[in-house]
């Protein structure tokens, strides 16, 4: 196992992390979510052994392998076992085969099972048509794949992500993910990725786990709902049972899934308006919070809680308060099914 215990990162003396324990299990399939600057990509490097941290300790296995009161620095075995791709990956100079075969010369590997793992790995990650290429032939969601394959390629215990798919369309999105999957059934692998997509991290992940100002957050992302999809419908236009209030969505799947509605689509008045919305919520507010500069998200509950944003000057000018009246209105499009 590799955890995080009693950490305090520092940065120019402000904390950017402070976590009394984060546990990265064996086999354990992790996404990190949160805003820009929640400390996901710091929590990867401490825990790829990149950094130390300014209090508390990495531990591997139960081991101390980096901080403490000994200020331990981590060995040659333990870096071997945890691999980071960050999210701007640097390839060596060379060829993506160059590359890919690097960890495993360093290894003491035979020239015949290098080619043997480079030719393996590079089919599982869609990556085979490159291996002749340069850096500058390759685009940035080509990169990434290739710097994943060369991480999976010396087959760490630990695999780490920061924002994999950022680059990538979505058919190399999926085949990255596929990957991974395929990877973990291969062999014993833990996996902890940093994503802004929450479709990817509830699709994928098997733990979820927000992060928002250096500490783990109770509260799940914002506006996502586990549910069960109907048969019936008009069309793709389906009514959908969440909490005690039904939300219009356009989708023809069926059975179990997950609603999510992003904050910046729900519109918010004070009454009802004209418009085509097919989602509209009368409700009360019950929380305002200043997130981002600009901003408000405004908290309601309308039958179920549900979560706006809007600028401080719409909030003013709708006089939001908590206790005060409120309504909520989003299209059906706005509605994404995973």
């Amino acid at each position: 196992m590799l955890e995080l215990v009693g950490v305090r990162h520092r940065y120019g003396g402000r904390v950017v992390l402070d976590l009394e324990r984060f546990e990265v299990p064996p086999g354990a399939l992790i996404a990190m979510v949160g805003p820009n600057g929640s400390g996901k990509s710091t929590l990867l490097r401490l825990l790829a052994l990149l950094e130390q941290p300014s209090e508390g300790e990495v531990r591997l296995d139960g081991r101390p392998v980096s901080g403490g009161p000994a200020r331990a620095r981590p060995d040659a075995a333990a870096r071997r076992r945890v691999t980071l791709v960050e999210q701007r990956p640097i390839l060596l100079r060379g060829t993506v085969r160059d590359n890919l075969g690097y960890g495993l010369r360093v290894r003491g590997m035979r020239r015949t099972e290098v080619n043997s793992v480079i030719a393996n790995v590079a089919a599982r990650l869609g990556v085979t048509p490159l291996l002749e290429r340069h850096r500058h032939e390759l685009s940035e969601g080509e990169v990434q794949r290739v710097a994943v394959a060369r991480a999976l390629a010396v087959e760490p215990a630990v695999l780490l992500l920061d924002e994999p798919v950022s680059s990538a369309d979505r058919a190399a999105a999926q085949t990255l993910y596929g990957a991974l999957a395929q990877e973990r059934r291969r062999r014993p692998l833990a996996i902890c990725l940093a994503s802004h997509q929450l479709e990817d991290a509830y699709r994928w992940a098997d733990d979820v786990r927000a992060l928002a100002e250096g500490k783990l957050s109770p509260v799940t992302p914002e506006n996502l709902f586990r549910v069960e999809l109907p048969n019936a419908g008009t069309g793709d236009l389906k009514h959908i049972r969440v909490g005690t209030i039904e939300i219009a969505a356009m989708t023809d799947r069926a059975g179990p899934a997950i609603l999510a509605v992003a904050p910046s689509d729900i519109f918010v008045s004070r009454a009802p308006l004209t418009s085509s919305a097919r989602n509209v919520f009368a409700g009360r507010v019950t929380r305002l919070s200043h997130q981002r500069p600009g901003t408000v998200h405004v908290t309601a509950d309308v039958g179920v809680e549900l979560v706006a944003v809007v600028t401080e000057e719409a909030a003013r000018d709708l006089q939001l308060a908590p206790g005060g009246p409120v309504v909520f209105a989003f299209k059906a499009s706005a509605v994404r099914v995973f």
